[in-house]
């Protein structure tokens, strides 16, 4: 309760804004409430996601934890007022949106006529900062899943495959939505970064050719981060191993490595970048086996990497994650990078988490 109170004092205070001698902040979200957090919004004063067993959530320093039904939320604008994520009726599982006060409005697929792949429509995995534009992954039957982005009174719009037979997706959006991330699949199946401007599709490119799948970009879209900066990196001296990626233009694309390197017991070791501050000092994501849930968060601050866990208890959070099994990932990151989110595992199960960083280095 006393985290609660600091927490909602300092969201209360516009604009947000650390004083000199602010340390880092760590709430740990009730476990028993099942709220694993995917996404903040610009205040910090809303933070959405998914349940542990199903459903969406809204999170508020005034309120804690709002179950709003639907099977998950993945995103909230940076103004806070709309919430995108998955929903479903007879048709299948849909795209969605949910505002306050209201149900979840269900977005179908490219087409009335659209076939489900199993009970697969659609998924909506991001929105612009006024929760205009949503983009995410489309279904038409099991051999066509493409990247869309939705937005009134268009509708849901295929941005295609530059692959033939190939599948791509939406990951993230820009604030104003002209700018889409996410990832074309290769003809080989490797899942390649890619961005749509305005629709046109454009690929990332690294160290080692391909790069892995793009997942977050700034507000004005001129910086993206993502996983994988080089598949073919697969002995420790290389300096790309275990590495996620930053591209900025024109500098193109540079490595973000791990804060150290992981012994693997068998799978890759993947690093992602899955979120950024618009000013791109910021970033988070993770260093985890395989993808599996042994993942631990990572922050780059000013392109340096940190555990999460060992920097903030060498900046005034000593015990920080002191009874988890592991930090996860950090999901999300304010546009000013002062507040992130994320979920781990703890000693009971699955948990979330935000962090409101003090001073920066």
């Amino acid at each position: 309760m006393r985290a609660h109170g600091i927490l909602l004092s300092i969201l209360l205070v516009p604009p947000l804004a650390a004083r000199a001698a602010d340390t880092p902040l760590l709430i740990e979200l009730e476990q028993r409430s099942g709220a694993l957090p995917g996404s903040v919004s610009a205040s910090g004063a809303v933070v959405v996601g998914g349940m542990s067993s199903a459903g969406g959530f809204y999170w508020m320093p005034t309120t804690g934890v709002i179950f709003i039904g639907g099977l998950a939320a993945s995103s909230v604008s940076r103004d806070g007022s709309t919430i995108v994520g998955v929903a479903a009726d007879a048709r299948g599982v849909q795209a969605a949106i949910w505002q306050r006060a209201a149900e979840w409005r269900l977005l179908g697929s490219f087409t009335p006529g659209a076939v489900s792949c199993g009970a697969s429509l659609s998924t909506a995995i991001d929105t612009s900062r006024d929760g205009k534009v949503v983009v995410g992954l489309g279904w038409d039957g099991c051999n066509f899943a493409h990247a869309f982005r939705w937005e009134e009174p268009g509708g849901m719009v295929d941005l295609g495959s530059s692959v033939a037979g190939r599948s791509s997706r939406a990951d993230g959006v820009s604030a104003d939505g002209r700018v889409v991330v996410g990832l074309q699949e290769h003809a080989s199946g490797f899942t390649q970064g890619a961005q749509w401007v305005d629709g046109r599709q454009e690929l990332f490119t690294g160290p080692g050719g391909l790069v892995g799948t793009a997942k977050a970009a700034s507000g004005d879209g001129s910086i993206v981060v993502g996983r994988v900066c080089n598949p073919n990196a697969l002995l420790p001296s290389d300096p790309t191993f275990q590495s996620g990626w930053v591209w900025t233009r024109p500098e193109g694309v540079k490595c973000l490595n791990a804060p150290q390197l992981r012994a693997s017991p068998g799978p890759l070791i993947i690093v992602e970048a899955r979120a950024t501050s618009d000013d791109g000092r910021v970033i988070g994501g993770s260093q985890n086996v395989g993808g599996s849930d042994d993942s631990n968060a990572v922050l780059w601050i000013d392109r340096v990497p940190y555990f999460l866990k060992d920097y903030l208890r060498a900046n005034g959070v000593p015990d920080a994650f002191e009874t988890w099994v592991n930090t996860g990932a950090i999901t999300d990151i304010s546009p000013d990078g002062r507040i992130l989110v994320g979920r781990g595992a703890a000693a009971l199960g699955f948990r979330g988490y935000i962090v409101i960083l003090g001073d920066l280095p």
